[in-house]
């Protein structure tokens, strides 16, 4: 079997993928307020690193950015159903060393959105060549596995959550040992450490990782953290915080836990939605945090910033993202360096 490495988000980046909103997606009614927060997102990223566009016309895109931006602008016209780039992007690998995306299916999250544009987009990415050469590609269509629902530290650890991986829809009659042993062979894993508890209310995801619990290094873990009785989460995630401190990172020591507030209530049309601090995006010299409008956006931004010491921490008005019930991580696909 060949040494396979999934890297840590924080490693190196060569690029992030967006797929940019447009008239046919569910941001139709939203395009002038959407787009907006899609493109201060987007020049925090050209700051540092190249940027991968998927949208329907290139030349839209280039007049939303500076001269100086653009040199690091890279646009695909390629169709997409939706914009969440992190579950319908391919994932980053190293194989002997060697550096290849794997291309999963994607099922619009277990049947529940249309989704046969999007699950096209990485191999039409490969077709029109916008990788580096010799970026290998993996076709694994056939089993369904969102970007959003494993995070990796790098070291051979995947954190996920059976309500996810485990939902109707995606790969059953698969059981979750399963599961685990394909994770194992398809992303290089020597472990898989499963949540069994916490949700957010108004996600469509069935509980991705992204928006519980994130690695931010090989010993720390950043989580969502209830402290109010009253909230229809604190039950469920305070049984998940228990499982989090239940676990041991690869060198056998305890994790450090990092408890980000629950983000204020945030609700549209009468539904609650789920905003979240843990769906911050680490790049090159910085992480972007998703803001909500309220004092603890502050509160999260300066729990980042002890954690990662060494980057710039800025805040992204993620308002126009969370009426679509997702977030800044959601909306985004790291690659690595040497990709492209």
């Amino acid at each position: 079997m060949p040494g396979i490495i999934f890297p840590a988000e924080w490693y190196p980046q060569s690029a992030v993928q967006v797929t940019w909103p447009h008239t046919e997606t569910d941001w139709a009614d939203d395009l002038e307020e959407v787009t907006a927060c899609y493109i201060g997102f987007s020049r925090e990223i050209l700051k540092r690193q190249k940027l991968l566009v998927v949208c329907a016309h290139a030349r839209e895109i280039g007049k939303y950015f500076s001269r100086d931006e653009r040199k690091n602008l890279i646009c695909a016209e390629i169709e997409s159903n939706d914009t969440w780039a992190r579950d319908h992007g391919g994932i980053s690998l190293f194989i002997d060393d060697r550096p290849a995306i794997s291309d999963f299916g994607f099922n619009g999250w277990g049947l529940k959105f249309a989704a046969n544009r999007d699950n096209l987009i990485t191999g039409r990415l490969f077709e029109k060549s916008v990788f580096q050469p010799g970026v290998a590609y993996r076709n694994n269509l056939h089993f369904i596995l969102e970007g959003g629902s494993i995070e990796s530290d790098g070291k051979g650890t995947l954190l996920t959550t059976s309500q996810c991986l485990l939902a109707p829809n995606r790969n059953q009659p698969m059981t979750q040992d399963e599961i685990d042993d394909y994770l194992k062979q398809c992303l290089g894993a020597e472990r898989v450490l499963w949540l069994h508890h916490g949700y957010l209310a108004g996600d469509d995801t069935d509980s991705h990782i992204d928006t519980l619990a994130r690695f931010c290094d090989e010993q720390t873990i950043a989580y969502v953290k209830c402290d109010d009785p009253q909230d229809e989460h604190y039950q469920e995630l305070r049984m998940m915080e228990e499982e989090l401190e239940s676990f041991v990172a690869h060198d056998g020591q305890p994790y450090r836990l990092v408890g980000l507030p629950m983000a204020d209530a945030v609700y549209h049309d009468g539904e609650r939605l789920p905003a979240t601090y843990a769906n911050f995006l680490i790049i090159n010299g910085a992480v972007l945090i998703p803001f909500y409008g309220t004092e603890k956006d502050h509160i999260a931004k300066d729990q980042l910033r002890e954690i990662f010491p060494d980057r710039e921490i800025i805040g992204v008005d993620c308002g126009p993202l969370i009426r679509q019930h997702g977030s800044l991580h959601c909306a985004t696909m790291q690659f690595p360096i040497g990709f492209l």
